[in-house]
């Protein structure tokens, strides 16, 4: 993998991302990789990802290891193919679920309502578990995933060249732990872990342990892209906001802040954990053979998405979607213009 440090204008910019997970919030990550990957300038060495930042880098890798497969000359060519098929396949994919007209975060009556039409009479109690509510296990995302992913392909070509390593991350039911599937471990199973909220959908078994959404423990991971890759710069793509104006009063309001908060814990600790490194690293208390001096870098939705509130992130309709996907160019093309140079020198988060 090439030196991330930008010396070179014309040099591939190495560089780690990390998605968060959010509901067809994660439209607005697909705006943002829609204009990294037009700029073309980026080189992704590997990609963190939970529930639909999960998706979205495992369509995204699946365009560029689809390009390696390809009877290309050299380097330059695969990573420019890879850019256009991996634009191409971020589109497809949402066009897609905005075609399907249901995403993640859905309530079990809703999922009654659209998928299971003939309970709909029943207007299903909240008190009843995905295996009452849910008992064939219904999930339409998991068929589109089928059809548009090739996991083998990833596997076969990720981590060499241009097409970025991946780490999915879950959260283990028994421990309560963070797992982050990589390498051979990446599968169907692992993208529909990644992204199993337990009000909804039934755990899912993989190795005989089972997971739910990695949000719980990871939203998403940083460790994986610190000690299982070389670049030092990580972009953090971020749809769940941090802080808030105003004290949350109606029960849905205080739900949504509850679940921002628990789905923002881990991710507050590790660039807690971070910043303190770098520090350390700084005053020469810490030596550098042994440490990373990790750049942050930040493309924040947050706030923008906090205004259509919790419920908009079962919104499937492709107007919406788009909505979404226009405001996350926008927001990587400012980021783009501000802070693209930081990328190899310094944190600009």
């Amino acid at each position: 993998m090439a030196d991330s440090t930008n010396n070179n204008p014309a040099a591939p910019i190495v560089l780690n991302l990390a998605l968060q997970g959010g509901g067809s919030h994660g439209a607005f990550t697909w705006g943002v990789l829609d204009t990294l990957l037009e700029d073309g300038r980026f080189v992704f060495e590997g990609i963190s990802g939970t529930s639909a930042g999960a998706m979205n880098a495992t369509v995204l890798a699946a365009g560029f290891a689809k390009a390696a497969s390809l009877d290309l000359t050299d380097q330059a060519q695969v990573h420019a193919k890879g850019c256009e098929l991996a634009r191409l396949a971020l589109r497809n994919f949402w066009e897609a679920v905005g075609t399907m007209g249901a995403f993640l975060n859905v309530s079990p009556s809703r999922l009654a309502a659209q998928w299971m039409p003939w309970l709909k009479p029943l207007m299903l109690p909240s008190h009843l578990s995905p295996a009452q509510s849910n008992p064939m296990d219904i999930n339409p995302l998991r068929d589109l995933l089928r059809r548009q992913i090739d996991f083998e392909l990833i596997k076969q070509y990720q981590g060499q060249g241009v097409v970025p390593r991946l780490f999915i991350g879950a959260t283990n039911v028994r421990t309560g732990r963070s797992k982050v599937f990589q390498e051979e471990g990446i599968s169907l199973d692992a993208l529909m872990a990644s992204a199993c909220l337990p009000q909804v959908f039934k755990a899912v078994e993989i190795d005989g342990e089972h997971y739910w959404d990695g949000g719980f423990s990871g939203n998403p991971a940083i460790y994986p892209l610190i000690y299982k890759t070389e670049s030092d710069d990580v972009l953090l793509v971020q749809i769940n906001p941090i802080e808030t104006e105003s004290v949350p009063q109606t029960m849905p309001e205080i739900q949504e802040r509850i679940n921002e908060v628990t789905f923002n814990a881990s991710l507050l600790s590790e660039l807690r954990a971070i910043e303190f490194v770098r520090r350390l690293l700084q005053e020469g208390r810490l030596d550098s053979q042994f440490y990373k001096d990790i750049h942050m870098h930040r493309i924040d939705g947050g706030a923008f998405l906090h205004t259509f509130g919790s419920e908009s992130k079962m919104r499937a309709d492709i107007g919406f979607l788009q909505q979404l996907f226009e405001k996350g160019r926008e927001s990587a093309l400012q980021w783009l213009q501000l802070h693209a140079a930081d990328v190899g020198v310094r944190s600009s988060m």
